[in-house]
């Protein structure tokens, strides 16, 4: 049984810090790259965020590149979200999924609860 837990979310004022963590039990995590997906109201929840199996590689949406970073940790089976000068439009519920493809951004199909995060102008 794969489970995603993300915890980390929360309330931030423009410009301030956030660091997302998500854990994966039950994944043999070093064998999947993995992204982070946000979701705000009414739109798609797209990846913004994707690292490979190693860490060696990352991928950022245009939107984030030099503000975010991804990482991850595999003797913990934890991928991290290190989320700088924050925007209120970064306003979403943040989900991890591992990845089909890195190149393509598809996520298999487990998603956990989610983290809010929420900046305010």
């Amino acid at each position: 049984q794969v489970q995603l837990l993300e915890p980390g979310g929360g309330l931030v004022q423009a410009g301030g810090s956030l660091r997302l963590s998500c854990a994966a039990p039950g994944l043999p995590f070093s064998n999947y790259a993995m992204a982070w997906f946000p979701q705000a109201p009414g739109k798609e929840r797209e990846s913004l965020a994707a690292i490979n199996w190693s860490g060696g590689r990352t991928g950022y949406a245009d939107s984030v590149k030099g503000r975010f970073t991804i990482s991850r940790d595999n003797t913990k089976n934890s991928v991290y979200l290190q989320m700088n000068s924050l925007k209120p439009e970064d306003t979403a519920v943040y989900y991890c999924a591992p990845l089909r493809d890195y190149d393509r951004r598809s996520p298999f199909d487990y998603w956990g609860q989610g983290t809010q995060v929420t900046v305010s102008s």
